[in-house]
C-alpha cells in the first residue's frame, strides 16, 4: 500500500496521510460499488499478487456467462 500512497502524494502534492485516507475511500468506493472484485481491489492496493486473477472468472458471472 506504501507504494501507491507514495505515488498518490507526490502527485497530487499532498501528505502521506491524506493520500492514505484518499486511497482507502476510492478503495471502499470501488468495492461498493463492485462487490465481486473486492478481492482483487484489496490485493490491488496492498501490493501483493496478482489483481486481476481469477478477473476472466468474475466478468463471466457479472455478464451472464
Amino acid at each position: 500500500m506504501d507504494e501507491i500512497i507514495q505515488q498518490v502524494a507526490g502527485k497530487a502534492g499532498i501528505s502521506p496521510d491524506q493520500a492514505r485516507k484518499a486511497v482507502e475511500s476510492v478503495a471502499e468506493f470501488l468495492k461498493a460499488k463492485f462487490p465481486a472484485f473486492a478481492a482483487q481491489i484489496d490485493s490491488a492496493v496492498q501490493g501483493g499478487g496478482n489483481p486481476l486473477a481469477g478477473l476472466g472468472d468474475k466478468l463471466g458471472g457479472v455478464f451472464g456467462s
